[in-house]
């Protein structure tokens, strides 16, 4: 089953607090996503440490829940 992108903005950011999350339904399916995760917390981590911390947020599900997600990192 499809995860919502309600579900998936909640909790990345429960996971990364004060981010500002954007979800793109890439396909139009429920299935494959693009998620534009803007955070503070970002500031001066590598971008691959940023979506660690995006991918660690989400709990496990990518992969089952989640099948597809561009994902995107910006500091304000």
């Amino acid at each position: 089953m499809p995860m919502p992108a309600e579900d998936i903005a909640r909790l990345i950011r429960e996971g990364v607090p004060g981010a500002k999350v954007e979800i793109i339904d890439l396909a139009g399916d429920g299935d494959h996503y693009k998620a534009v995760v803007t955070a503070e917390a970002f500031r001066g981590m590598p971008r691959v440490r940023q979506h660690q911390l995006v991918y660690k947020a989400l709990q496990g599900r990518m992969g089952g829940e989640l099948h597809a997600l561009a994902l995107e990192t910006r500091t304000p």
